[in-house]
């Protein structure tokens, strides 16, 4: 298997890591009988662990679906290469770095780390754009 399929698989394997950290982080909060309810009442705001898990899931939601049109477009037009290759790896490679950074809170450091993944998509985007 490619390289790129095999860090597409890690980044949505890392995908559902996150909504399990984060659903596991609002039924701590928010109690068992919360998570297998319907979810209708109002409740106070998230404590700020789980809040920055939805956060990160929601950023990562931005940017994923990208990533996947981005790699199979490029392998549908047989344009898979360095550029993919790399790019994959610094997208998935970021992603997972970005995760406990944000769990933690580390702001700038974070952004950095963000940017490396951003990097990793346009060199995908790329490949698909100009082989």
């Amino acid at each position: 298997m490619q390289i790129e399929f095999i860090m597409l698989a890690a980044v949505i394997l890392l995908a559902l890591v996150n909504i399990m950290w984060a659903g596991n982080a609002r039924t701590k909060q928010y109690g068992l009988e919360w998570n297998m309810g319907p979810r209708d009442e109002s409740l106070p705001p998230l404590n700020p662990l789980p809040a920055r898990l939805l956060r990160a899931q929601a950023n990562l939601y931005e940017t994923l679906p990208l990533f996947i049109g981005a790699l199979l477009g490029a392998a549908a037009l047989g344009h898979l290469g360095w550029k993919t290759e790399v790019g994959s790896v610094l997208f998935f490679g970021g992603r997972l770095i970005y995760l406990p950074l944000y769990a933690a809170g580390i702001p700038k450091l974070r952004t950095l780390i963000w940017l490396v993944a951003m990097i990793g998509l346009l060199l995908t985007l790329w490949a698909l754009a100009f082989g």
